[in-house]
């Protein structure tokens, strides 16, 4: 009997530890790593070149950042979203009214050089609930809070569950009322723990860079974006990924705020003045500020003409005449 000779047996090809497709992954995860790096050292050189200007003041382990000016009744500026209250010195507000109110201006949790701790729902709410005890912190018991954008909303929260601390309210460029919003469903992700701290590190934080000249111009709109805007903000402040958080969270509460404030407006009976622009065309004016102003029945509506939603920009008179007005009315009550 012949035996068969042993042939070996088959084997499996090894695929290349650096094939194509391999060689795409690792070079996409270097790409990643890479941009991860080199975004944050751009928001440390940011926070080294513009240092803090103003105090801090820690309320329940958040460190607050606050501008303060001038003396007389108080008088508190709390900024949109993108920006920080540095908006307030670009537009010359504080300067203005420092020449007859104690003028102070905090950076929101996240913004700016204030802190904005992780495992917080950073709501309007909880957002008012912390510069209310700041106020307090700095020995203010009564004030007008102006509000632009979304920190609209941060005052009105700040009204209706502090009302003893707000003598008048100055609301501008406000959004109100919930409607649905796409660009709230595109900055959904970034808010998100894991993939967005991933993507504002990454796609995300270069996405904003591309795009952050469009913004203002829409924020702006139908006015130029001012030559000194960037200047007093900051490109890269706006855009460190701490920043990109807060915006990306404040963005997402905004329609379950408006939704829950809008059964308690009729309940505020501090003076009230809601400033538009005509043309704005971040927020509906029509569909916020004059809903609002039918609503509430004893505010003040000022509908500024050729205006976007930067209104404090083009009319800073119609702020300052709007403070002097709660000013008067909260001294005669």
């Amino acid at each position: 009997m012949t035996s068969k000779p042993l042939m070996p047996s088959p084997r499996t090809p090894r695929r290349p530890l650096f094939g194509a497709r391999a060689g795409l992954a690792w070079g996409a995860l270097a790409a990643a790593a890479g941009t991860a790096i080199w975004v944050e050292f751009q928001a440390r050189r940011a926070e080294q070149e513009h240092p803090p200007a103003g105090s801090f003041i820690c309320i329940d382990g958040v460190r607050l950042h606050y501008l303060e000016r001038g003396e007389g009744s108080p008088v508190v500026l709390l900024h949109g979203n993108t920006v920080s209250a540095a908006d307030f010195q670009a537009s010359g507000l504080i300067e203005r009214l420092a020449q007859t109110h104690r003028v102070i201006a905090f950076d929101r949790p996240g913004f700016g050089h204030s802190t904005r701790p992780r495992g917080r729902r950073w709501t309007p709410e909880a957002q008012a609930a912390l510069l209310s005890t700041a106020l307090r912190g700095l020995g203010i018991e009564q004030a007008v809070v102006v509000g632009h954008s979304l920190g609209t909303l941060v005052a009105l929260a700040m009204a209706l569950n502090h009302p003893g601390l707000v003598s008048g309210l100055v609301l501008l460029g406000g959004y109100y009322y919930p409607n649905p919003r796409i660009d709230v469903l595109l900055t959904v992700p970034v808010a998100l723990p894991g993939v967005g701290d991933l993507m504002r590190h990454t796609v995300g934080a270069l996405a904003a860079r591309l795009l952050i000249e469009r913004s203002a111009a829409a924020m702006f709109w139908p006015n130029v974006v001012p030559p000194h805007f960037f200047n007093a903000l900051s490109r890269e402040m706006l855009l460190r990924p701490l920043q990109l958080r807060a915006d990306a969270e404040d963005a997402a509460f905004m329609i379950p705020a408006a939704a829950a404030n809008r059964a308690h407006y009729r309940k505020m009976r501090m003076p009230v003045t809601i400033v538009a622009g005509e043309r704005d065309k971040i927020v509906d004016t029509d569909a916020h500020s004059r809903r609002l102003h039918d609503e509430l029945g004893h505010s003040n509506l000022v509908i500024v003409p050729q205006a976007g939603h930067m209104v404090h920009y083009l009319s800073s008179e119609a702020v300052l005449a709007a403070v002097e007005r709660s000013t008067t009315a909260a001294t005669a009550a």
